[in-house]
């Protein structure tokens, strides 16, 4: 019997049809494991030893009563065999302290997926520059002028921030866009905080897709996330569509290429985004679109990552 340890947002405010991590945590209930609930805000260091005042939990495929948690209780995070690290962004500070609290677990047996120190290393939107020969012609900087330069070299980019989420300040800017230099001058927050440029990719019409690896092997199927009319993002978060697609030659290629560093750095649980033979990100904090994918393929993910986890603790 595996014990496990989640921590997420709050429980009260997910979405249980499209949340991922709530599908794991029905899987892991139909195996028998106890689950135990923590937010951020429970977790503790006392001498070098990390703790959390933690809930047991009961889930429900229910959209009235969806949980039940017990009485909280301060327990040694190395009593867990796994903690689920899913809490969404925004990534920072706290959430750094997070992982160094989640790190102290780790050196005590237990296994964090994804890895601490992989979750700090890892930014969603700069991972893609461990693969160049995946991702489309791409700027990292600060810097206003290298950015017009960009602009006029591709004509049509993607400006966005390294931090964001859900298609917050994305910007779709165009040579000679009258906007471009006040979008400019907020993103960076005049040259002081640094960006991501990324030539434009009229695939995106097609939608965004959502590729999701288990221990670097892909699901065969993506999740496209199609931009209502008049928007230049996909994100469901603001009302893209989702339509089920089977990964093409050029999606697994780019799964392979990226398979073997997500497997070293303890990262068994992702979502590639990809835009028509694009990568444009990394998704690790807190992958979503398991219950679309199940719903629409009749599959059931969240039962191969527990899989996956089983054989690492029992290893």
């Amino acid at each position: 019997m595996i014990k496990l340890g989640v921590v997420m947002d709050p429980i009260e405010t997910i979405t249980i049809q499209k949340d991922s991590t709530f599908a794991m945590l029905l899987e892991a209930q139909t195996r028998s494991w106890p689950i135990f609930y923590m937010e951020l805000d429970d977790l503790i260091v006392r001498d070098g030893q990390s703790f959390a005042s933690m809930q047991a939990l009961h889930v429900t495929d229910h959209p009235d009563q969806w949980f039940q948690k017990g009485e909280k209780e301060t327990r040694a995070l190395s009593d867990l065999d796994v903690i689920l690290m899913r809490k969404d962004p925004p990534f920072n500070m706290a959430y750094i302290y997070a992982t160094y609290i989640l790190e102290l677990a780790e050196q005590s047996g237990t296994l964090v997926v994804n890895k601490s120190q992989s979750l700090r290393d890892t930014n969603e939107k700069l991972a893609t520059a461990w693969f160049p020969q995946c991702a489309p012609p791409t700027l990292v900087t600060s810097n206003a002028d290298r950015i017009k330069a960009f602009i006029q070299q591709y004509h049509d980019v993607i400006l966005k921030p390294l931090d964001g989420m859900g298609g917050a300040s994305i910007f779709r800017v165009t040579q000679g866009d009258l906007n471009t230099n006040v979008i400019i001058e907020s993103l960076t927050q005049y040259q002081h905080k640094t960006v991501m440029v990324q030539q434009y990719i009229p695939e995106i019409v097609k939608g965004d897709k959502r590729i999701l690896l288990i221990n670097g092997d892909p699901i065969p199927y993506a999740l496209a996330r199609i931009p209502p009319k008049g928007d230049n993002r996909g994100n469901l978060a603001i009302g893209g569509t989702g339509k089920g697609v089977e990964l093409t030659d050029r999606d697994r290629w780019i799964c392979k290429e990226v398979s073997p560093l997500l497997k070293n750095k303890g990262l068994l649980f992702v979502g590639l985004d990809i835009i028509g033979n694009y990568l444009t990100e990394i998704n690790v904090t807190s992958p979503t679109c398991i219950r679309e994918l199940d719903n629409i393929y009749n599959l059931n993910i969240s039962a191969q990552v527990m899989d996956a986890i089983e054989g690492i603790v029992n290893h």
